[in-house]
């Protein structure tokens, strides 16, 4: 008989489901977690937070053991973590990667509705922190986060958050240097404005001499304030023997002062303090663009955020929670299914089964005996365990691999095209200025000698190409953040345009870490007969025979006698008078199909072979067309730590010439790409996911971390991009490339305009006023030029997708 199931979405986090159980007021929920999520909003009247989005609750709540933020009691600890505390309340910042929409705003800002001790709660939607002002006298730390956590925001905590060194502040010197440079630009102009517009009227001496005074004065914080960064950058640049696009900037900056305190003094102008305000001022807007940090995103991450903040260690029979730094060796530990694994340790109690694929990438868990040895980094998927601490978490595996002194080299200073650019425009510009002047001084005209000399400076400042580039890299990263991939630093962009080759690893970065492809391929078999291999399996904590049961989906079982499992090779037993024996294909004595590629569970029935399960790596969305596209463009190799089961598959995705290595360590990861920038001279960029791809990511051109939303950490990186658009990587690509064309032919326009000023400059007849005005409207053109521009190539590329 057929029934039909009745398809429904969760009232809470909006998950599908079908044919609930679980039912409050006839609302339908997925698991007891949304329902208990339901039940504590209801209790205390905070409904709403369903009206102002359809199904807010995007993350399904499970039940949390009671002792999970046990280690919060401890004060030292809660010390580490609360920001500014006194005899009433107390202060945390907390991260919470579930805030997503307004209803979790509105949520969380009302927490103190939920548990009274909480004073307020004020939510930093860009940075997804929430700072907490509790009554410690009324409540504690640990009962704040357990709040939390029980209406579905687990916060993040790890070691990181204690080992910090003090809270982190925003810079908002930039901003500050805008401000004055903005404030001065507008006064000066609005000054200046009555010399432009009065013609061939005269000017009250007094009044003109005022607006001149104030004018100069004002132009004194522009100078040595707001442009200091042009200055520094330029003097870089100096002691490490090259010129970059700063120093000719800063040169005009100081000609500019310099010619008009003399003009103001003699009486023969008004100087270009306007232009000098403008230009720093729109320039210090450019930098803020490109230099924007996505506040979500950190890449400098080390193990540190990777590693939980305490752990519970077992003595005398009690449990007690005890920061990470402070645990020793030979100390027995309890970590709980789904944790990380701190320290390296030998397991004495307990089922393990330890996921390694973010550390080694190996995307099976591997199965760890008593006795045997866990490295940290690891995580236990199934149940508790007991560890005996062998080495801490200063001396284990994982901080070893960290502490390779690839991660401490300091980068040695590289000079971008523009920088190339900009020392030839500044010698061009010198000398044209060197020349003019020598021609005016042997004429016996002085004063034609010296302006013609100050103009060229001014009028062939390269503040266009700057603009252009500030601007132009500023609504890239923008566009490049509405779809969630982030760069470290406009410098990125131009590196991305200069790659030549990529590197991909596997595991996690262009397969999923969880799931796999299993498919059947043999003999027909019985319901019957599928029902016995089903029961046998489920005597197996392997990985490959948990992923064969969970494909068959058989959830009545029959008896097993005789079962017998031969370590990492297969399993046998009697099931119905039937003896079933499965596993690879060594340990069965053959294969059903040998052409298959992928992990092989062979089933063999009273001896005869019927048929394999075949297990193979989920592969993203999108990752075939992506790898198409990039062999057309760069040459490609995998790197992988994994075993070679996916061998044929990766060579028909990324060509049978590339490159593919398996088994790999991190070190050899490292070592790879060197050896591709030293020996072969290529520019690469690698793309990874995991501890294990660090060193690699750090030594390429370009490291792009790929972030899974179920992994709130990624390795340090120049960019990191959302695994749902990794399948894009290409477009980004040809974005980042377009943008250093629309640079240069932004400045191609600005030459243009350089030399047509430059020809009047040179007579030494250009006038003062006409070259203020020229100034800041050629600023104006080339800003409103390459943001056109951009954005008409975002909607080509179509990256003008807002993301929700």
């Amino acid at each position: 008989m057929n029934s039909s199931k009745t398809i429904v979405a969760c009232f809470h986090c909006g998950n599908t489901i079908s044919d609930s159980k679980i039912l409050l007021e006839e609302k339908k929920f997925c698991c007891s977690g949304c329902k208990m999520v339901y039940e504590i909003l209801q209790q205390h009247d905070l409904c709403n937070y369903y009206e102002m989005n359809q199904q807010p609750g995007l993350i399904q709540n499970k039940t949390k053991r009671s002792d999970k933020y046990a280690f919060l009691d401890n004060k030292e600890i809660e010390m580490k973590l609360i920001h500014f505390s006194n005899q009433e309340s107390s202060h945390i910042t907390l991260y919470l990667p579930q805030i997503h929409c307004s209803s979790c705003l509105w949520l969380l800002e009302n927490i103190h509705k939920v548990n009274e001790g909480i004073q307020s709660a004020r939510v930093n939607f860009a940075k997804k922190e929430v700072f907490i002002v509790f009554y410690h006298q009324q409540t504690s730390l640990r009962a704040v986060i357990e709040t939390l956590d029980g209406i579905g925001y687990e916060p993040y905590l790890s070691l990181n958050e204690i080992s910090a060194n003090g809270q982190s502040k925003t810079d908002r010197t930039r901003w500050y240097k805008i401000g004055v440079a903005g404030f001065c630009f507008g006064n000066i102009m609005m000054m200046s404005l009555a010399d432009y517009l009065v013609g061939t009227e005269v000017i009250d001496y007094k009044i003109e001499l005022f607006f001149k005074i104030i004018s100069l004065v004002l132009s004194l914080p522009v100078l040595f304030y707001s442009a200091t960064e042009f200055f520094a950058s330029a003097w870089y640049g100096i002691k490490n023997k090259y010129l970059n696009i700063d120093f000719p900037v800063a040169l005009a900056l100081v000609i500019t002062f310099i010619r008009s305190i003399y003009e103001i003094t003699h009486g023969s102008g008004n100087g270009y303090l306007d232009s000098m305000s403008g230009i720093v001022f729109f320039m210090l807007i450019g930098r803020w663009l490109q230099s924007r940090t996505y506040q979500t995103i950190s890449f400098d991450r080390d193990y540190k955020s990777f590693f939980p903040i305490a752990l519970n260690v077992i003595k005398d029979a009690c449990i007690t929670p005890t920061e990470i730094s402070k645990v020793k060796t030979n100390d027995i530990v309890q970590i709980h299914s789904n944790e990380i694994i701190p320290v390296d340790a030998l397991l004495s109690k307990g089922q393990a089964s330890i996921d390694y694929s973010f550390v080694s990438g190996e995307s099976l868990p591997v199965k760890v005996n008593i006795g045997e040895l866990i490295y940290a980094g690891g995580k236990q998927l199934e149940g508790m365990l007991e560890l005996v601490v062998v080495k801490e978490v200063s001396q284990s595996y994982l901080t070893n691999l960290w502490n390779n002194p690839v991660f401490n080299k300091k980068e040695k200073p590289q000079q971008s095209t523009y920088d190339a650019i900009g020392k030839y425009f500044t010698y061009a510009v010198i000398t044209i200025g060197i020349i003019a002047g020598l021609y005016w001084w042997l004429q016996g005209e002085n004063t034609l000698m010296w302006n013609a000399i100050t103009t060229v400076l001014i009028v062939a400042c390269p503040c266009a190409l700057l603009l252009s580039q500030n601007y132009t890299n500023g609504n890239i990263l923008r566009v490049f953040g509405l779809n969630k991939f982030y760069l470290r630093s406009p410098e990125v962009i131009e590196k991305i345009s200069r790659i030549n080759h990529i590197v991909l690893d596997k595991t996690g970065t262009i397969t999923h870490t969880k799931g796999a492809n299993v498919k059947y391929s043999g003999k027909i078999l019985s319901d019957a007969l599928t029902a016995d291999v089903a029961s046998l399996l489920k005597q197996s904590s392997h990985p490959a025979s948990q992923l064969v049961s969970e494909y068959l989906n058989i959830q009545n079982s029959s008896e097993v006698l005789h079962f017998k499992e031969t370590e990492g090779q297969g399993i046998e037993g009697w099931v119905n008078e039937h003896h079933v024996k499965i596993g690879s294909p060594q340990f069965i004595g053959g294969e059903y199909f040998n052409e298959r590629q992928g992990t092989k569970v062979v089933i063999s029935i009273d001896g005869v072979i019927h048929g394999e399960y075949t297990i193979t790596n989920k592969y993203r969305f999108g990752v075939t067309q992506l790898l198409k596209s990039l062999r057309t463009k760069f040459t490609l190799s995998l790197i992988s730590g994994d075993n070679d089961n996916e061998l044929k598959n990766i060579h028909d995705l990324i060509g049978k010439d590339s490159e593919v290595y398996f088994n790999q360590t991190p070190q050899q990861k490292l070592d790879y790409i060197a050896n591709l920038q030293t020996n072969h001279y290529l520019n690469v960029m690698m793309i990874g996911d995991g501890l294990n791809d660090s060193g690699a990511l750090k030594q390429s051109d370009v490291g792009i971390a790929v972030a899974d939303t179920g992994n709130n950490f990624t390795p340090s990186s120049d960019g990191v991009i959302d695994c749902t658009k990794l399948s894009q990587l290409d477009t980004f690509i040809k974005f980042a490339i377009a943008g250093k064309k629309i640079i240069l032919f932004t400045f191609t326009i600005s030459a243009i305009y350089n030399i047509i000023g430059l020809y009047f400059a040179v007579q030494g007849v250009l006038s003062p006023v006409v070259a203020a005005i020229l100034m800041p409207c050629s600023s104006i053109t080339i800003i409103l030029l390459t943001y056109g521009l951009t954005e008409w190539l975002a909607k080509y590329y179509q990256l003008k997708e807002v993301t929700k």
